[in-house]
């Protein structure tokens, strides 16, 4: 059984982690525009924001192969505790351990932005836990897409601009529901390349519960809603055209769409990736398009 840094850091399942990173890019741009950027709130909405996402990841491994959902087949990356690399048990400590370490750059958004802050962090990190855990988890239920929509896109964009103006204007809130749905849309493939074995296992996703087809819609939506739709919104109602830049990342999304209506499986793990990487050029060239 291996601990090498590498096992790590595959568990953390890096080609998602834009979806962590992409929330406090924009909501700091932002606060840059408006001239209350705060340097040392900014960094720490960061390593919180990622470590909180990492310790879900740890605990989406650890839950799923104690459910039984991870099996031998699977289609999707490697999971550690799966793969018999890290033993449940260590697995278990280690997502206490990251989420115990989100509470450090924690105090001191807390200390910054008072009762809000600790609500947001404490339920994010349930949440975290609940995702995959518990009697009764949201993945499981098919409420998966909705803490991400919510959790990675709104709360974490408004949380960023939060503790560092100490107030949050709606067209901040608005402009986070862009890299939620992003992250909807990287959940999405995940789900529906799982749809087959999670029948299996009970885990009933929007993509068991509802079809391959509308999984497939659902990820074609998401896209263009966030990619479209909200700087489209953004630009009309706050006068900030060159957000509109932003929908340029829906030009190499093109030939995503085209795959996920045609392939199943593995060969879906290509555009999870491929998703992850329109979300960092989405939030990129918006960033960019506010501060012009």
């Amino acid at each position: 059984m291996s601990s090498s840094p590498k096992i790590w850091i595959q568990a953390a399942r890096p080609k998602t982690l834009a979806a962590g990173i992409t929330p406090v890019l924009i909501g700091t741009a932002m606060a840059v525009e408006a001239g209350v950027f705060h340097a040392p709130a900014a960094l720490c909405a960061l390593i919180g924001s990622l470590l909180i996402q990492i310790g879900t990841n740890y605990a989406n491994d650890y839950f799923d192969f104690v459910k039984g959902t991870d099996t031998e087949e699977r289609m999707g990356p490697q999971r550690a505790t799966q793969a018999g690399l890290v033993s449940p048990a260590t697995m278990r400590f280690a997502t206490l351990v990251v989420f115990a370490l989100a509470l450090l750059p924690g105090a001191y958004l807390i200390y910054r932005g008072g009762g809000p802050i600790l609500a947001i962090g404490i339920v994010s990190i349930i949440c975290g836990v609940l995702y995959t855990g518990g009697p009764y988890p949201l993945g499981y239920l098919g409420l998966g897409d909705l803490f991400v929509l919510v959790f990675f896109g709104p709360v974490a964009v408004g949380g960023t601009y939060y503790v560092q103006a100490l107030s949050c204007p709606p067209e901040v809130l608005i402009s986070g529901l862009a890299p939620g749905l992003f992250s909807t849309a990287i959940l999405t493939v995940n789900n529906l390349r799982d749809a087959d074995t999670d029948i299996k296992t009970g885990k009933k996703t929007l993509a068991v519960r509802f079809g391959k087809t509308f999984a497939r819609w659902e990820y074609v939506l998401t896209l263009i809603a966030g990619g479209l739709g909200v700087p489209l919104y953004l630009a009309v109602t706050t006068r900030h055209w060159f957000a509109l830049a932003a929908a340029l990342a829906l030009l190499p999304a093109i030939p995503a769409v085209r795959t996920v209506f045609t392939v199943e499986g593995p060969p879906l793990n290509a555009i999870l990736a491929r998703t992850g990487q329109l979300l960092l050029i989405f939030s990129v060239l918006f960033s960019i398009g506010w501060l012009l």
